[in-house]
């Protein structure tokens, strides 16, 4: 498998003039799948604040952190515990994460597990704090898109997607020890389940996107690090949506020998939102290729093909 460098378009979220960001934003969003999002008022500071209270955690020993094993899709999942391609023969992606649910405003708040003010002091403000940030930029990218599928601005909110938080952060550790097997990934081959995912990393690489996830063989293009910015994805509920215009392109992590931090925001409707195709991306020559569902029924069948069972109806995407 070849692969080469590549550079995304990039976003400028405080620019005056919406239009131009829209149609950037749908260029990127047909050609790509992937781009950058600069000036989204997350500081640098809280990223670096958030990495450093990541790097605590996974620090202490696995003892401690399996006490906050995930249920619910909230918690600690050690290495190997998921498989994102159902098909390969490898035991799962030697990586290891963290799962915070919706942090205010929801009935589901309680099921967030955290570590104790003693064992990691400041930690769950800091998270909730970052939470509220990355949710803020997602939805001020989110009137942007819909404004690129000339709809209007405030749609995704009219038809219910964004009236409530269901948006999970999920702090990301790849040990970063390299194997002779050229099966093992820090992150197998996939696209992401929901709306759009809001990537945010320490700079060592190690992302890569494939555009053409049926061309044989396939092309793999190094994602590479924007000092400020977020990679921004497209996901499958996107694409279904957007009826395959915009595109949910296949990326992994590949291990480089170096250990990796990363903090992934995915931005997702309600579990009783309906994803059916926009009008402004169907018409009698191009009807729509996917019939209507539920989000929460989408999101727990993807993940029942990842984690080997079914999940709750308050599902984070992958």
């Amino acid at each position: 498998m070849r692969t080469t460098s590549l550079d995304l378009p990039i976003i400028d979220l405080s620019s005056p003039d919406r239009v131009s960001i829209a149609n950037s934003i749908r260029q990127a969003c047909t050609e790509y799948g992937f781009f950058y999002l600069v000036n989204h008022g997350v500081e640098k500071d809280s990223v670096q604040e958030v990495f450093d209270h990541s790097s605590n955690f996974f620090s202490l020993p696995l003892e401690h952190k399996m006490k906050l094993a995930r249920k619910a899709y909230r918690g600690y999942s050690p290495l190997y515990a998921e498989k994102l391609d159902p098909t390969s023969h490898s035991k799962g992606d030697p990586k290891e994460s963290y799962y915070i649910g919706p942090v205010k405003d929801t009935a589901s708040v309680n099921l967030n597990q955290w570590p104790s003010q003693e064992l990691l002091p400041n930690w769950r403000p800091t998270m909730e704090s970052f939470y509220w940030k990355l949710f803020t930029a997602g939805k001020e990218l989110l009137s942007l898109i819909a404004r690129s599928l000339n709809l209007d601005e405030d749609y995704f909110k009219k038809i219910g997607a964004i009236n409530e938080p269901a948006a999970f952060l999920r702090l990301l550790h790849y040990p970063g020890e390299l194997s002779s097997s050229e099966e093992i990934y820090g992150a197998s081959p996939h696209s992401d389940y929901g709306m759009v995912t809001l990537l945010v990393t320490d700079g060592v690489p190690g992302l890569q996107i494939c555009r053409d996830k049926f061309k044989q063989p396939q092309v793999w293009e190094d994602v590479t690090h924007v000092e400020g910015a977020f990679i921004v994805n497209i996901g499958d509920m996107m694409e279904r949506w957007t009826n395959s215009l915009y595109r949910s392109t296949l990326h992994r992590v590949m291990p480089t020998g170096k250990e990796r931090y990363s903090a992934a925001f995915f931005l997702d409707p309600p579990s009783d939102c309906v994803v059916e195709c926009f009008e402004t991306c169907c018409s009698d020559s191009s009807p729509a290729r996917f019939p209507p569902i539920r989000s929460g029924d989408y999101l727990n069948e993807r993940f029942r093909l990842t984690y080997g069972s079914v999940a709750d109806l308050k599902t984070p995407a992958i």
